[in-house]
């Protein structure tokens, strides 16, 4: 590619990984990698760094992770950088206008959704759990609105039965990084033409609170099957036994076989643990108590016994 434009790239998680890495294969002149702060991770709270500080360090990139981006310090420090493109995936916060509108070829954003459909910081789980068949990776000029600038290209990628929002984030993220590279490779070709979002058909997808995973076990299989996949890697579908969480990681949609209330573990089925619902049973595939490690039913059911007739809460 002929024409290089100087980048400032600003991501946070391992979604924006292969974006990285897609600038670094053009050969754009990466000038700075902003990222959020280090962050306490696990049960011992160890400062972490984000995905993409590692990934940037490792290709060589100068790496800054400011408290805040809405100060006149952080501008300025951009400013002095002269971008002529700001990429943007994942970073974590909203950006001020001003600085969208710093650089001479604007500010480019790579979301995990086809927009308008998904606007927001949980395309990917949503869009499983609402059953949808396909999503995809758009890239937009940014503007001041929460995803609501220009789409200059899409991806359509497939959601299979067995996708859970851990799957389909990483098929998601590659599809990110090589739209970007052609996303970039049309700006450099003069070849991009960015078109309005129609929002009146705009969607939204919010982000998910711990609580979010309880499972209400009066509503269809289907529709619970569809959230534990959408809530694996996090935040997880989880029900109680007595007082003790147990979180499920996979289940398969099986028929009733009798009119038990919604939750109760259904007789007849050895070494299984199947479960009625509003609308048909479940059987629990993958499971985890409170303090144990993921385990599949028949390891879990040895260790663990719950009779038929027991109602999950």
């Amino acid at each position: 590619m002929n024409h290089k434009f100087k980048v400032v790239f600003m991501g946070t998680p391992e979604f924006a990984v292969p974006s990285l890495s897609a600038l670094c294969e053009l050969g754009m002149p990466i000038s700075l990698v902003v990222t959020q702060p280090d962050r306490p991770k696990g049960r011992g709270r160890k400062l972490m760094p984000p995905p993409v500080k590692t990934a940037a360090q490792a290709l060589g990139y100068e790496v800054w992770q400011p408290d805040t981006v809405k100060s006149e310090a952080f501008y300025q420090v951009i400013a002095e950088y002269k971008p002529d493109l700001l990429v943007v995936v994942a970073y974590g916060n909203i950006l001020p206008k001003r600085l969208l509108e710093l650089p001479s070829y604007g500010s480019v954003n790579v979301h995990a959704s086809l927009l308008p459909k998904y606007r927001g910081p949980a395309p990917i789980q949503w869009a499983i759990i609402n059953g949808e068949s396909e999503t995809g990776v758009t890239t937009m000029l940014m503007d001041a609105g929460l995803d609501t600038g220009e789409i200059l290209m899409t991806s359509s990628v497939a959601i299979t039965p067995e996708d859970t929002a851990g799957t389909l984030h990483d098929r998601l993220a590659f599809a990110g990084g090589e739209l970007l590279k052609q996303t970039i490779a049309a700006m450099a070709a003069g070849n991009l033409h960015p078109m309005p979002q129609n929002h009146g058909k705009a969607s939204y997808a919010p982000l998910f609170k711990k609580s979010d995973g309880y499972i209400d076990w009066s509503e269809p299989a289907a529709v619970i099957e569809r959230k534990i996949r959408g809530l694996n890697p996090w935040p997880l579908a989880y029900t109680f036994h007595g007082d003790r969480r147990l979180n499920i990681f996979k289940a398969q949609i099986r028929p009733a076989t009798d009119d038990a209330p919604p939750g109760t573990v259904l007789p007849g089925f050895s070494g299984e643990l199947r479960v009625a619902t509003g609308d048909g049973a479940l059987s629990i595939l993958e499971i985890q108590g409170a303090s144990g490690k993921r385990l599949n039913i028949r390891e879990f059911l040895s260790g663990h016994g719950i009779a038929p007739g027991t109602r999950f809460q």
